[in-house]
């Protein structure tokens, strides 16, 4: 009699994305979209951050400390934001962290974009940190097909795409992952991860905040 071998299976370098919804989004919008144009108004230069300015087209970008203002509205997301990111690193570290290890995700860096019709952003990652997000604050009318505006994030597994057949079929395909903005959406993923922003052609503005973060234990 011949035993049946016992193949173990392991997910080794997955790459997890998460996405939620912001909280009290209704209530919020209009103070930070108010809050985000009055910064807009002030900006010297569209690319106010001064960084990779020529990855960019047709869109505005603040300096990298948007959620630092002292406004009761602002602060109240960053405090959601923090929440969410460390929720998302707790449950992919459980296995690796002390069953006593206690932590705060930090917010270091924020900023908004305010997006223009035939604007974009190359493909990029956020060195320095360890989880990012994007909220989509209003995604114009990059929500209805055909108007662009998508994030488009990539496969970070070099190759994956050499060779095609039925089994790779559990690869995805093209290699990449689409979000069609949608108003109050927030994205989280793990700063290595390289996307974009893809052309947008729209009459609205798209405006998002993104943020990047670090974990803390103590």
């Amino acid at each position: 009699m011949i035993d049946t071998p016992i193949i173990e299976e392991i997910n080794a370098w997955t790459t997890p994305l998460f996405v939620t919804t912001m909280p009290d989004h209704d209530f919020l919008k209009e103070a930070l979209l108010a809050a985000v144009y009055q910064q807009k108004s002030l900006q010297t230069t569209a690319i106010d951050s001064r960084i990779a300015p020529k990855a960019k087209h047709a869109l505005h970008e603040s300096t990298l400390d948007f959620l630092e203002i002292a406004d009761a509205n602002i602060m109240e997301a960053k405090r959601v934001f923090e929440e969410l990111i460390l929720e998302v690193a707790a449950s992919v570290n459980q296995a690796f962290w002390p069953e006593d290890m206690e932590a705060d995700a930090h917010i270091i860096e924020s900023w908004y974009h305010v997006t223009q019709s035939g604007g974009y952003h190359d493909v990029h990652s956020h060195p320095n940190c360890s989880w990012c997000g994007i909220y989509y604050l209003e995604p114009g009318d990059a929500k209805n097909e055909g108007h662009g505006g998508l994030n488009r994030f990539y496969d970070p597994r070099a190759n994956a795409e050499h060779y095609a057949d039925p089994g790779t079929a559990y690869l995805g395909g093209q290699g990449v992952w689409d979000f069609t903005p949608t108003e109050g959406q927030i994205i989280l993923f793990p700063s290595y991860l390289k996307h974009s922003a893809l052309p947008y052609f729209g009459k609205k503005d798209r405006v998002v905040i993104a943020f990047n973060s670090i974990i803390e234990a103590y």
